[in-house]
Formats: C-alpha cells, sequence, structure tokens
C-alpha cells in the first residue's frame, strides 16, 4: 500500500501499527479521535448542503413566482450552479489539500461554510433568489474544497483494515445526512409564515456545529508541503488526469466511480417523475424512493467490511455490477405494466403488492452500488501516490461531474424521444453491464479478486491466521506449499494486494485455470533441462517484480504434493533471492501453509485431480496459515520448509 511518508505522532491519530484486530468493527472508529470528529464534520457539510438546496428548490418551485426561473427550471438550474465548481475548482482543491495540513484545510472549508450560510440566512429572510443563487454557487465551491480532503485524509490516518470500514461509513453516513438535509429542508421550509426564517437559523446552526467539531479533529501533515500552486484550473485539470492515467488500475478505477455516479443520477434525477407519472403516487411517494435509495446504499456500504473480512477487496466490484445490472432491468419489468391509478399517498402506495417488488428493486439495485462504489474509493487510496493522492482525487471529482452531467444530457434525450421511464433505467442497466464487462476486462484484478473471492467464500470456507505478516507496501516473496490446482487463487483471496505467481508451466494448460492464470500474468517456469528459455525469463520476470516493490509468490516444492506431505524445497527460491541481492533488493520472505486442502476437488488425491466433486460435501473447511518474515540473508531451503511444516501443525 502506498503510505504517506509524512508519519503522524500523536498516538491518537496514526493509524496502529500493523492495522490488525484494533477493533471489533467499523462502528468502534466513532470512538476514536481520529475518524469521529472527521465522520460527524463531513456529516454535518453533506446535510446542510442538501438542506440549503432542497429548501430553496422547493421555495422557487412552490412559494415564488420568478419570471426568468420557472418552476420547472428551477431544480435544474439549481444542480447545475451546485456541479460548476467541481468542474473549475477540482484541480487547485487537489493541489491545496497535498500542500496544506488537512486538518487545517478543514477547518478552512467549514469556516468557509459559516460565512456562506450567515449569507445565505438573510438570503431566505428576504426571499432573494438571486442572494441564494449566488450561495449555491458557493457552497458547491465547498464541497468542491473539502472532496479531496475527505478522501484524501482517511488513508492518512486508517490501516488498510480498516479502509474499507471508514470508507464504508463515511458513504453510508453521507447519504443518509443527504437524505436527512433533503427532509429537514423540505418540512422547514413548508412551515406556514415561519419557514424561511427556520431554514434560515437551520443552515447556520448545522454550519456551526460542524465548525466545532472540526475544532477536534487531529493534525494531519501535508503529504506535498514544497508542491507550487498552478491557479490555471484547465492545465492543472489535464496535468491531473494525465498523473491519474500514470496508473493504469486506478485511473481505470476512477472511470469506474464516475460510471456508478452516472448511473446512480439517472435513478435520483427521475425519481419524482417516476414517482407520480408511473407509480401513480404523490410527493410523499418520491421521497419514499428516495429513502429506500439511501437506505440501500447505506447498507451496501457497511457490508463492504463484513464481505471483505476487513481489507480491501475489489472482488466485490464485480459482485455490485451483477447486482447493479440485475435489479435496474428488473425495475424496467416490476414497473412497465401498472395499471392507470388516481394519485396515491404512501398508505394506499404500499397497500398493493405490485409497488413492494418496485421498492425491492430500489433497495437492492441501491445496495449492490454501495458494494460496487466503496471498494473502488478504498482502492484508489491504497494505491495512489501520497504526495499525489489529493490531486487524483480530485481528477476523479472533475470526471464525476462530467459524468453526471452527461447522464443528464442522455436521459434528457431519451425522454424527449419518447422513451419511457422505466425503458430508461433498462438501457441504464444494460449499459451498466456492458461499461462493467469492460472495465473488468481491461482491469483484470477486480475480475481475478471476484474469481478468488467466490472461491473463498462460496466454494469453501477459507479461514487466514496470521495475515498481518502480509506487507502492505513494498516487495517481499511468499513461500507456500502446493496442495492443489487452486492455492494460487486462495492466495490472491488472503492478500491485500496483488501478487505475481512463478507457477509450472504446465499448469496453463489446464481449462479455465490456465486463462485466469494468463490473465493474472503468473510466470510460467520450467526445468532448466527441459527449456532453458523459459527457465532464466522465469528468473529475470521474477527478480524485476521485486524490483517494482511487489509481492512474487513461489512454491517450492516445484509441484502440487502427490500425496498430501510437504515435499522438499528445491533451490530456486535461492536463485531468486540472488538475483534479487543483485539489483539491491533484499527482501522479506513470508512462509504459509495452506492447511486441509489435500483431498478436495482440486487436489491430486487418489491419483487424480477434479475427479468427484463432491467428494467432501460442500463448503470445506480451509485455511492458510502466515508465518512471521525471515530475513532473506536467513533463508536456506531446509530452514524455510521447516518454519512451513511447523505452520501445518493444529495449534495446540
Amino acid at each position: 500500500m502506498s503510505e504517506s511518508p509524512v508519519r503522524i505522532a500523536a498516538t491518537d491519530v496514526a493509524a496502529p501499527p500493523g492495522g490488525h484486530g484494533e477493533h471489533p468493527n467499523q462502528f468502534a472508529l466513532l470512538r476514536q479521535r481520529r475518524f469521529a470528529p472527521f465522520f460527524w464534520t463531513q456529516f454535518a457539510g453533506a446535510a446542510n448542503d442538501n438542506l440549503f438546496k432542497f429548501a430553496f428548490t422547493v421555495m422557487v418551485t412552490y412559494q415564488l413566482s420568478v419570471s426568468w426561473m420557472p418552476p420547472s427550471m428551477a431544480g435544474l438550474v439549481i444542480g447545475a450552479l451546485f456541479i460548476l465548481p467541481f468542474l473549475l475548482f477540482s484541480a487547485t482543491s487537489g493541489q491545496l489539500t497535498d500542500k496544506i495540513d488537512k486538518t487545517r484545510m478543514i477547518r478552512f472549508v467549514k469556516n468557509l461554510e459559516v460565512a456562506i450560510m450567515l449569507v445565505a440566512a438573510w438570503g431566505f429572510l428576504v426571499a432573494s433568489p438571486v442572494v441564494l443563487l449566488a450561495c449555491t454557487f458557493l457552497m458547491g465551491l465547498h464541497s468542491t474544497l473539502f472532496g479531496p480532503v475527505k478522501f484524501a485524509y482517511m488513508p492518512q490516518v486508517l490501516s488498510e483494515r480498516e479502509l474499507t470500514g471508514g470508507n464504508g461509513m463515511v458513504e453510508m453516513g453521507t447519504f443518509v445526512a443527504i437524505l436527512l438535509g433533503q427532509v429537514a429542508g423540505g418540512l422547514l421550509v413548508a412551515l406556514p409564515g415561519v419557514g424561511h426564517a427556520w431554514v434560515a437559523a437551520a443552515c447556520v446552526a448545522i454550519a456551526l456545529a460542524g465548525r466545532a467539531v472540526a475544532q477536534f479533529i487531529p493534525s494531519a501533515p501535508a503529504t506535498d508541503p514544497g508542491l507550487v500552486i498552478n491557479w490555471n484550473p484547465f492545465t492543472e485539470t489535464w496535468r491531473n488526469l494525465k498523473l491519474a492515467h500514470g496508473n493504469v488500475v486506478v485511473f481505470r478505477s476512477l472511470l469506474g466511480i464516475s460510471w456508478m455516479w452516472f448511473f446512480g443520477a439517472v435513478f435520483l434525477s427521475q425519481f419524482p417523475s417516476f414517482a407520480k407519472d408511473v407509480l401513480h403516487g404523490d410527493e410523499r411517494v418520491a421521497s419514499l424512493l428516495l429513502v429506500v435509495f439511501s437506505v440501500g446504499i447505506g447498507i451496501g456500504s457497511l457490508l463492504c467490511e463484513v464481505l471483505s473480512r476487513r481489507h480491501v477487496e475489489i472482488g466485490l466490484v464485480p459482485l455490485g455490477a451483477i447486482g447493479m445490472s440485475v435489479f435496474a432491468i428488473d425495475l424496467y419489468f416490476a414497473s412497465r405494466g401498472l395499471p392507470p391509478a388516481p394519485s396515491m399517498g404512501i398508505a394506499a402506495f404500499m397497500a398493493q403488492p405490485a409497488h413492494w417488488r418496485v421498492m425491492a428493486d430500489l433497495l437492492l439495485l441501491s445496495l449492490f452500488a454501495g458494494l460496487y462504489s466503496v471498494p473502488m474509493y478504498a482502492l484508489i487510496q491504497m494505491r495512489s501516490q501520497p504526495t499525489h493522492r489529493a490531486r487524483i482525487i480530485a481528477a476523479n471529482n472533475i470526471l464525476n461531474a462530467l459524468f453526471m452531467i452527461a447522464s443528464s444530457v442522455i436521459a434528457g434525450a431519451l425522454l424527449a424521444a419518447k422513451f419511457s421511464i422505466p425503458q430508461v433505467f433498462l438501457f441504464t442497466g444494460i449499459a451498466n453491464a456492458i461499461v462493467a464487462g469492460y472495465i473488468f476486462l481491461i482491469v483484470p484484478e477486480y475480475l481475478l479478486r471476484f474469481v478468488a473471492w467466490v472461491l473463498s467464500r462460496l466454494v469453501y470456507r477459507f479461514r487466514v491466521q496470521g495475515d498481518a505478516h502480509i506487507p502492505t507496501q513494498g516487495a517481499a516473496l511468499l513461500a507456500c506449499n502446493h496442495v492443489s490446482f487452486v492455492d494460487a487463487v486462495l492466495l490472491m483471496a488472503a492478500s491485500p494486494r496483488p501478487i505475481y505467481f512463478v507457477m509450472d508451466h504446465r499448469i496453463f494448460r489446464v481449462p479455465v485455470l490456465g486463462w485466469l492464470f494468463r490473465l493474472a500474468k503468473a510466470i510460467p517456469i520450467a526445468p532448466q533441462k527441459e527449456n532453458p528459455a523459459i527457465y532464466e525469463a522465469a528468473f529475470e520476470r521474477a527478480a524485476q517484480v521485486l524490483r517494482d516493490g511487489d509481492l512474487l509468490a513461489i512454491f517450492p516444492e516445484g509441484g502440487i504434493t502427490r500425496d498430501g506431505t510437504l515435499q522438499p524445497f528445491k533451490g530456486g527460491i535461492m536463485k531468486i533471492l540472488e538475483r534479487a541481492r543483485a539489483e539491491g533488493v533484499e527482501p522479506p520472505v513470508v512462509p504459509m501453509a495452506l492447511t486441509n486442502l489435500w483431498g478436495s476437488f482440486f487436489s491430486r488425491v487418489d491419483g487424480a485431480a477434479m475427479a468427484r466433486p463432491f467428494r467432501r460435501g460442500f463448503f470445506n473447511r480451509v485455511g492458510l496459515h502466515v508465518g512471521a518474515p525471515m530475513p532473506a540473508q536467513a533463508v536456506q531451503p531446509e530452514a524455510l520448509r521447516e518454519r512451513v511444516a511447523q505452520l501445518l501443525q493444529p495449534a495446540p
């Protein structure tokens, strides 16, 4: 994992050493000073944004007559003004976040919010659309400045094992805050006679509360204090996009997240019309759809930590994409045949069984969107270079804004072409399947992790002990016993980082598995007498992997055991270490032992593999025991074999 070179000194701020087993779950972070004040600060900001915007929208739609902004255009104008700063100032915001202490940046942004809300309060009191439109733009600027610092702060204070949970909490908190802000804004502005005053007071009070909580956020030092700011937003935006493009996995993950915002914007923007014209419900039904959608996002975001076992598990991303498409398409079938009816309130709407399917589709669609987005955000945070992390996140915000604008334009064009709202949902679900499939083919790591996740959670009951010993950054050589054809896939599932495997060239001939290992860029090796060219190329490629600071895995027995016992270790591992040492790399060697795999479908029990699939029943319990790393200088084949043999012994 990329990690900031600047270490935070305060013990209640820095990520705990190793980051393993500190907290029982992500909710425990709310008791930690390094996370709780930050969480509530961003929660208050998201709630205030939406309270202000929704109250303003309701005011100009229902309460004021503004000739130059008809009610049908009010929502679009307010939304466009709020998004515009993301396009203009994200690049500058990313630079400032990398250059300045992040806590100082947060407090500056919250001071700005208080000032904006004081002006907005006056705008509500005098019912001035011009003042409130200016404040809408300024609140968009406030969110633009806060976006990069929000996502750059977390990897600086959370360990790898906490990052998914932290992102899940923030994602859940954001959508809950959006929901509460919109509900509060709608209710307050509608109060007879005093609505505008109550909205003004609420906006200022929430801004002050957010600023007060921000005071308790510990210092998070700048990651690139010597950065020279480029104030030209256009050239800096292009530079940021090029910077992000330098890391293929990160850049395509940015595109994946932006697509998720495109996908979500289609549904969120159509809820009022969908509720009125398709479901025949009133404005309260539209609010119910928003509640269901927000609850789904929150549940999916929180499930990520449970399903990932507290690692950054990007194998959940394909699972999320599949669910998004399945339930978006089913929403079309659930809603296309609803009979005409008079406008219904919530009680009448809920009384019809057909509407429960619609709500279930929305809930599950958004739940899988949470599973899709949280691991992607965590991956970007973990893989981005710390000194450039905020600028890469700023590039993500720019792409998000562009994709959301494109979403509005395309959805509007489809509706203008007389397509129905359910048909727009259908097209979006099909497009999601196509886009996701393309992303997973050009970034095979997502697909590989998905296969590993399925194998380790659904085919086997896979338990890992000692995974704290797998380095989250820097080069390391993993040495494991070889029991089955899926050993490499299980090691993938246990590691928070990609692993490059040195594997017998014959395994690449196995159907499906061979394709999978080629996709994983595994390194084929053959005996020197059999094929000297493959033999030498394997060691050269292995040395390059270590030189690049990545994880390399080898099965030192040289082949899958035929009797279930640990075989003698061959000398290939010593040759790899010698090559690495010649290039100035001394990687630690991490001993590993796969347990209880012998006799399973993928092992060579009874002289054959992959015969009688259910000979051990379903959901076999298998394990991986990871030992403490050995210094490269201390490694000898027999000593390493002894360490692996000890890991194979059952715990006393």
